[in-house]
């Protein structure tokens, strides 16, 4: 067994470990399960995969985002360790091939959702592989009194039926103490060791400021902390539009949300990351795998919805243990307009029954079919379709994937139909000195079959991974090949992307996740109005800037005077 201290040297060039992470790996090491209560920039993953590096076999870690799971097992990738993660993008015959590397390629990471293991093929392999450690990310997710209960969570027990001698360590950044309690139950752990981390940071000064022009005191906090910062907002469009202003007012910014491509979140994160730009403008789905340490200011220019994703996100500032800051920008109307986001949008299961009946039509999915089934989605399109109410339906939709009916991706695809209008002599001549066009079409080809024949769905970010280039360049080479007529080509943009879990029954399937989702609402509605009260009386505690009115040095609590 390797030493944990050598493994934080070798692939993460750390000396050291962070507060309560190496009494934690040491716990797992012992075989003990382990519970993990750590806040956002505590190094969680660290907790699981030290360890699991350290002993013989493979790590099982359940996670219950396909974003997060993807960008673990990337990060895993880079550092030349073998990870893989079962998405749901993936057909019966590559599943088995992925699990069958798991037991026999040394791999040290398999990610899965907890919907993968109803899979029969899933548990039966699981049983064959040699299983050092099962890890249970985002764990809140199991308890019904989180804000982020997942029914399918629950069937994470088999894994101890399937595994009884591996230990388990359970790992989130936010729980109440009821809610450690039923993950604890839920987890069938016997004399757990449990791990809190406080959530105070010494180098983090925590404001408010009273603002009718939101806009000006932004400029103001960028313009005297001019080093990386994120400001985080409600909706895709003010991400482009705050953007766009800081950089007519001579800030470098960019912006990122769930709606954009792999390869323009690659680009944006990038010039972020690497200080080509300042400031990060962005909705909450910026948070996952972002390890930036000198992050000076976080800004919120709405409200939070809650304490837990305040703090999350707050928390991405400082991580260097420097001085750093969190800003909350409110006026009078906010706490409103909260309400009424979040609130008032909640679906009812009638309308989730409605919603999941129009979907089984708008894919024209026959009663007892559809189960793991994929279609390319476009919510504004499918709203205007049947004239209902975007946010209403986008809620019922992640009420839907949340109780395992259904997954939603939701991020921009590009799909395509293309046939080949030429000989496959005359393409290769076509191809002569053109060595970038060449890979693509000769990847396209060698992916799919009968394309001369007729027209096909491809994926262009497969041909992108598999050609070894980008989804941009993809494109541009399809448009010229049709342009030069040598294919046919229909190229289709998608917001989203969902993956039918279980077969058509209309209201059979909501009727068995009617209580949840009730009890969820019910669960909302406590937890917002708390949230809210939470907010209002942080945002009192915290220190109070007026208009025109500059922070200076901290007073007796350690929040911010100012002068």
């Amino acid at each position: 067994m390797k030493h944990p201290i050598q493994i934080l040297e070798r692939y993460w060039n750390f000396t050291s470990f962070k507060p309560l992470q190496e009494d934690i790996i040491n716990a797992v090491l012992e075989d003990e399960d382990t519970f993990a209560l750590l806040p956002t920039g505590g190094g969680k993953s660290m907790c699981f995969q030290i360890p699991a590096l350290a002993k013989e076999g493979i790590c099982i870690v359940v996670s219950p985002l396909i974003a997060l799971m993807k960008n673990q097992v990337n990060t895993l990738t880079e550092k030349g360790i073998k990870a893989m993660a079962l998405t749901n993008e993936y057909k019966y015959n590559e599943i088995d091939t992925m699990l069958d590397n798991c037991i026999y390629g040394n791999y040290k990471f398999l990610y899965l959702s907890p919907e993968r293991l109803q899979q029969d093929i899933v548990q039966n392999r699981i049983q064959q592989m040699n299983v050092n450690l099962i890890a249970v990310d985002e764990a809140h997710c199991i308890s019904q009194w989180g804000n982020d209960f997942r029914p399918a969570y629950k069937n994470i027990i088999l894994l101890r039926k399937l595994l009884p001698t591996v230990n388990v360590i359970a790992l989130t950044a936010s729980a109440t103490p009821k809610v450690v309690e039923d993950i604890v139950a839920e987890l069938d752990f016997i004399n757990p060791k449990i791990f809190k981390q406080s959530f105070k940071r010494e180098h983090l000064a925590y404001m408010v400021f009273e603002e009718d022009d939101k806009y000006f005191r932004m400029k103001q906090i960028l313009k005297k902390n001019p080093n990386s910062s994120i400001i985080y907002v409600r909706s895709r469009k003010n991400t482009f539009e705050i953007s766009n202003y800081l950089e007519q007012k001579g800030f470098t910014s960019t912006f990122y949300h769930g709606g954009l491509s792999n390869s323009e979140k690659e680009k944006h994160f990038s010039q972020w990351l690497n200080d080509q730009k300042q400031v990060m403008v962005a909705t909450n789905a910026f948070g996952m795998g972002i390890d930036k340490a000198d992050v000076k200011t976080v800004i919120h220019i709405n409200l939070p919805e809650s304490m837990e994703s305040y703090f999350q996100e707050a928390g991405r500032a400082g991580r260097n243990n420097k001085k750093a800051y969190a800003v909350i920008l409110k006026n009078k109307g906010d706490e409103q307009h909260v309400k009424n986001q979040f609130l008032s949008v909640l679906p009812t299961v009638d309308f989730i029954k409605q919603v999941y009946r129009k979907l089984c039509n708008y894919f024209q999915i026959s009663y007892g079919e559809g189960e793991f089934t994929t279609h390319e989605f476009n919510l504004n399109t499918f709203c205007k379709t049947y004239s209902l109410n975007t946010m209403h339906t986008y809620n019922a939709l992640k009420a839907l994937d949340r109780t395992s009916v259904i997954t939603l991706s939701q991020q921009f695809y590009n799909r395509s139909s293309i046939k080949v209008l030429v000989t496959s002599n005359k393409l290769f001549e076509y191809l002569e000195n053109q060595e970038e066009t060449n890979t693509i079409v000769k990847t396209i080809l060698r992916t799919y079959g009968g394309i001369f024949d007729q027209d096909v769905k491809v994926n262009i970010n497969l041909i992108a991974d598999k050609a070894s280039t980008n989804e941009d360049k993809v494109i541009q080479t399809l448009l010229k090949l049709q342009k030069d007529e040598v294919i046919s080509l229909k190229l289709t943009k998608t917001d989203s992307q969902i993956v039918f879990l279980q077969p058509r029954e209309d209201d059979k399937t909501i009727n068995r996740i009617a209580k949840t989702i009730e009890q969820q609402n019910n669960l909302k509605n406590i937890s917002h109005c708390s949230g809210l009260f939470g907010i209002w009386f942080f945002c009192r505690y915290a220190v109070q800037i007026p208009p025109n009115k500059k922070c200076s040095t901290r007073n007796r609590r350690g929040d911010i005077r100012y002068s």
